[in-house]
């Protein structure tokens, strides 16, 4: 990039703002699903009676089904008249069988008592609306069901509370009869059951139980049903009892003022806004069981495509197609090009392995962008007559590695960053594709050397199974977005016809790389061609790099999006490769802290067992991915212990890294170059590594 838009790129501050809304917005979407779990799953809720201790008072035992006033054991009670029936109808409303019902009722000119659930009240609030519009009663049956003899306080509280309130919104009533879940004649109402009616009853609820079913309708009679297909053929034949006068809501059976009374104003607004969030949670879980259910199958193809294609690129190399043209070997000169800026802590390490190499016909050319430390003065001082070290004033890398290809000798050109150290074959293996006329670049193979600790392993893996398991498919697909500016090999025509390395994005190689196959040339990958390069070390610096490479990328997508409608190699390319960056690069880390959020709330409330094992299946698929991944790159399986931990702490970081990149370009923020602290550990590795560990990996 030039001056002045380095200085500008220095001056900008990365966008903050969104970060606080992402702070906000994801509490409160775990509050929703907290909400809906505790009402949908019954969280803190007995699904089950505790057993009576002991039977009911004498009073209760010997009362009418309808318990007006409870003071202590004594009770107030009323029952339906003779050959008069009160029909009501406990759950839902249910979209299914409710319609049904009251179709069946008018039909016979019949009134009821409908005791609802407030969670299905909530769902379905023109159910509730048309009960009330056809001259029903409601009645509350708490708010999910749950054995209020069994629930805690808070739970008691919530279930009758949340009941009103929805019923508040949903009709603008307020309703005092309840019917408590799993009871039915009075005699049931005994242990904790009885202590919960009490204190229901103190509340100014009318507790509603029924007669026995066997009761004749000429003695008066309250018949409970449940909403199903029973319950409607059992009211049908009820209606047709000719013992039966009149068929009517609870409240006009014994004589009492009727239990729906409208509300406030405000009462109603609260009802409504806890009716919108039970909805909303209710939309966004249904939404999420898709999202989750798309997102873990496209998971799941791109684990399955990535071994596929892996699979079929060590085919094309191990076994020769019929009729494929025989390539000579490529011995031309090279010219190195290793751009730095205060590289000190590797430039020698770099340029000594380049010299190292078993391909003699080259020359390297160390770029110092205005290092402030003994970075050219390392490079300058190396005695070899093949080194030449330019210095400029700090300009950028993409400034810089055209300073080194207007000045290269020769007609391949690899570029290599200042902290990668070569195999002593890297080089040579590098080059022996560009045999090929079509081939206008070449991607080696990057490896982690500084991989001791946990961060460095997490990172290995992302290497070994990401990047280079990517690279075998984008080959076979032809569609490689990326020859990475660790080790790459290019044409010099090729890189002159595209301008040279643009300075439009930060992801300079990405955009080259996309810019070359517009231009008509091929892009392939080299795994034999090993280099090895230095990683971040702490989280600050890793979150550093990836938010340039991802803010980078975006820029190259969005700079090349007109390759999807060009012909040729250039629209394969872009058809395949953005595509496939769209998708799994941006789309989903989008989703990912929504689906993390999701993902814990199945945990919790839905079936932990199920969730726990899904999870272990889908860690299974990346463990037995990542072994064929490492077994492919000469790599030891022992490192795969480390990558359960990866998924809770690295993958988080990355989708974060997404959500930062995408925000930033949509706000067109502009993001300085971020450098990261340099310890010259990128050689590590491989020093320690076996020799036939070695020659395995570049097979």
């Amino acid at each position: 990039m030039s001056r002045s838009a380095h200085r500008r790129h220095a001056r900008s501050r990365d966008p903050r703002g969104h970060w606080r809304l992402l702070a906000l917005t994801l509490p409160v979407i775990f509050a929703i699903l907290l909400f809906e779990g505790w009402t949908v799953h019954e969280v803190d809720a007995a699904k089950t009676r505790r057993p009576c201790t002991e039977p009911v008072p004498g009073s209760v035992a010997e009362s009418g089904p309808v318990l007006r006033g409870i003071d202590g054991d004594k009770v107030s009670s009323a029952a339906a008249p003779a050959r008069t029936v009160a029909l009501t109808y406990d759950g839902g409303p249910d979209p299914e069988w409710t319609p049904r019902l009251l179709d069946l009722l008018r039909e016979h000119h019949a009134h009821a008592t409908f005791f609802v659930f407030g969670a299905q009240a909530a769902r379905h609030p023109d159910l509730v609306r048309r009960i009330l519009d056809e001259g029903h009663e409601i009645g509350s049956s708490t708010y999910t069901g749950a054995d209020l003899g069994s629930s805690s306080r808070v739970r008691f509280a919530m279930e009758l509370g949340l009941t009103r309130k929805t019923l508040a919104g949903t009709a603008g009533i307020r309703t005092d009869l309840l019917r408590m879940p799993m009871t039915s004649e009075v005699d049931t109402l005994c242990g904790a059951e009885w202590e919960a009616a009490r204190k229901a009853a103190a509340d100014g609820y009318v507790l509603v139980a029924a007669d026995r079913p066997t009761r004749d309708p000429a003695h008066g009679l309250i018949r409970q049903f449940s909403q199903t297909e029973l319950a409607y053929d059992e009211t049908k034949q009820l209606l047709d009892d000719p013992h039966a006068d009149r068929f009517t809501t609870v409240t006009d059976a014994v004589g009492m003022p009727p239990a729906d009374t409208p509300v406030s104003t405000a009462e109603r607004w609260q009802g409504k806004a806890l009716n919108w969030a039970v909805s909303t949670g209710n939309t966004f879980t249904h939404i999420m069981t898709w999202v989750l259910g798309v997102a873990g199958a496209l998971g799941l193809l791109r684990l399955l495509s990535l071994t596929v294609f892996a699979r079929a690129h060590v085919r094309r190399l191990t076994r020769p197609r019929p009729g494929a043209p025989w390539l000579r070997e490529v011995n031309a000169p090279v010219t190195v090009l290793v751009p730095a800026y205060n590289e000190e802590a590797g430039i020698e390490s770099t340029v000594r392995s380049l010299l190292a190499s078993t391909h003699p016909y080259l020359e390297v050319v160390v770029i110092d962008d205005g290092s402030t430390d003994r970075t050219a003065d390392l490079a300058t001082w190396i005695d070899d007559p093949r080194v030449r070290v330019i210095r400029q004033p700090n300009s950028g890398k993409a400034a810089a590695l055209n300073t080194g290809l207007a000045g290269a000798s020769h007609d391949i050109v690899v570029m290599v960053d200042a902290d990668t150290v070569f195999e002593p074959d890297a080089l040579y293996r590098l080059i022996q594709p560009l045999a090929h006329p079509a081939v206008g670049a070449v991607s080696g193979n990057t490896k982690v050397g500084n991989r001791r600790g946990l961060l460095g392993r997490w990172q290995h893996l992302e290497y070994v199974f990401g990047f280079n398991l990517d690279r075998r498919m984008f080959e076979v697909l032809e569609c490689m977005p990326t020859v990475p500016g660790a080790i790459g090999a290019f044409r010099r025509d090729a890189l002159m016809g595209v301008g040279g390395v643009s300075e439009d994005t930060l992801a300079e190689d990405t955009d080259l790389t996309m810019a070359l196959w517009r231009a008509g040339w091929r892009v392939v990958y080299e795994e034999s061609a090993v280099a090895w390069t230095e990683v971040p070390t702490t989280l600050r610096q890793l979150w550093r790099q990836r938010y340039r490479w991802c803010y980078g990328t975006l820029q190259a997508m969005w700079k090349h999006r007109r390759a999807v409608v060009e012909v040729g190699a250039a629209g394969r390319f872009a058809r395949r490769g953005l595509s496939y960056l769209a998708v799994f690069q941006v789309v989903l880390p989008l989703l990912a802290p929504v689906v993390d959020l999701f993902a814990v709330y199945g945990a919790l409330f839905a079936d932990p067992v199920q969730a726990a094992g899904v999870w272990l299946a889908f860690l299974g698929v990346q463990l037995v991915c990542a072994g064929y991944a490492l077994r492919l790159d000469g790599e030891r399986l022992r490192v795969l212990w480390s990558m359960p931990f990866q998924l809770f702490v690295y993958r988080q970081l990355m989708y974060l890294v997404v959500i930062q990149s995408v925000v930033a370009l949509l706000l067109g923020t502009r993001l300085k170059w971020h450098r990261m602290q340099r310890s010259g550990t990128a050689a590590t590795q491989q020093l320690r590594r076996p020799e036939a560990e070695r020659q395995l990996s570049s097979r």
